[in-house]
């Protein structure tokens, strides 16, 4: 990709600004087709348990697809970019992140400071997928070593990382000294409470766990691997802060995942990522638009379903290579 496209800044904040601007009936469509069908098969799901658990485990893939997508929803207002009013996106956001078990201001803090510092390497660490360079992984101790190496294990992060990421991490303040943030955090924790006991209450905490585990798990799966895929594939773009560039890491270091129409239906578009992290203010259903209208995104890193899938063997930034490697290119490097 030309300098030209990647640094002419004001050329491409103009051409994409008419994207950013939300539509209501866009935007309702949006939630009748994620939350709406969500909650429902979830319901469904609680009253087929006793009679019918065959059908009641199947509906189970459709409703973490659904819940994937609300929770596009959810990102899409973190960013300001689903509703006209910051109001409005902040009350909607708050809501549908007692679904998602995700404090809205937390969490939008959070990834407000991963599209800042994608793809720096003096600023790892906001929001991303943990990421070593060679050199610091050999200067890790053997039990340093282990640890890295379960953390970017597929198995582990597509089964544990989704009960760390979604239910776990989420519910303590820890050392956040932002008031605003500890209030998000707290008020979703009350509310999921509450929430989670009325279910029992109905339904019965074994049934609840039954339903709620598998479907949040599954869709955390998902929603790991795509993010995982958009900033972990071979050519990615790394540079220390010094050399760094907010546009180059945007059409560089986040990858075109192109998907299946079913699966860019319940993904939300966000396969489009590179869209995403140049204009975070554009929403999921003009993503495809102004990827197709404008030339800038047309020389983008491509990845399919199945390259994405073998991505999983990159683990290393190699700074010499300048580009992501799998243990045992590094270790032929020693």
């Amino acid at each position: 990709m030309s300098d030209t496209l990647i640094r002419g800044a004001p050329s491409w904040r103009a051409s994409i600004s008419a994207y950013a601007a939300p539509s209501l009936l866009s935007s309702a469509t949006n939630l009748a087709t994620s939350v709406v069908p969500y909650l429902a098969l979830m319901a469904a799901i609680f009253m087929l348990l006793r009679t019918a658990p065959l059908l009641a485990a199947a509906l189970m893939l459709p409703a973490a697809g659904f819940l994937v997508r609300t929770f596009i929803v959810f990102h899409d207002c973190t960013h300001g970019s689903f509703l006209p009013s910051k109001r409005a996106n902040r009350l909607l956001g708050g809501v549908l992140g007692v679904l998602l078990f995700t404090p809205f201001a937390k969490w939008g803090h959070e990834h407000a400071r991963h599209h800042a510092s994608a793809g720096d390497l003096g600023r790892r660490g906001a929001g991303d997928v943990h990421t070593l360079t060679v050199a610091e992984y050999r200067a890790l101790t053997p039990r340093g070593r282990f640890a890295y190496r379960a953390s970017r294990n597929p198995f582990v992060m597509l089964t544990v990382g989704p009960v760390w990421a979604m239910v776990v991490q989420p519910r303590f303040p820890g050392g956040e000294s932002r008031t605003r943030l500890r209030r998000s955090i707290i008020a979703t924790d009350v509310a999921l409470a509450a929430l989670i006991a009325a279910l029992c209450l109905v339904v019965g905490w074994q049934q609840y766990l039954l339903v709620q585990g598998p479907v949040t798990v599954l869709a955390g799966a998902a929603g790991i691997w795509l993010f995982y895929v958009q900033h972990q594939f071979e050519d990615v773009y790394w540079e220390r802060s010094e050399d760094w560039s907010f546009e180059d890491a945007a059409l560089r270091g986040t990858s075109y995942l192109r998907l299946p129409r079913v699966l860019r239906f319940f993904s939300g578009n966000i396969g489009l990522h590179h869209v995403h992290h140049l204009s975070a203010r554009i929403p999921n259903y003009r993503l495809q638009r102004a990827h197709d209208e404008n030339a800038i995104f047309h020389d983008v890193p491509q990845l399919t379903w199945r390259e994405g899938m073998r991505t999983f063997r990159l683990k290393l930034w190699d700074e010499e290579r300048g580009r992501l490697v799998g243990f045992h290119e590094a270790r032929g490097r020693s």
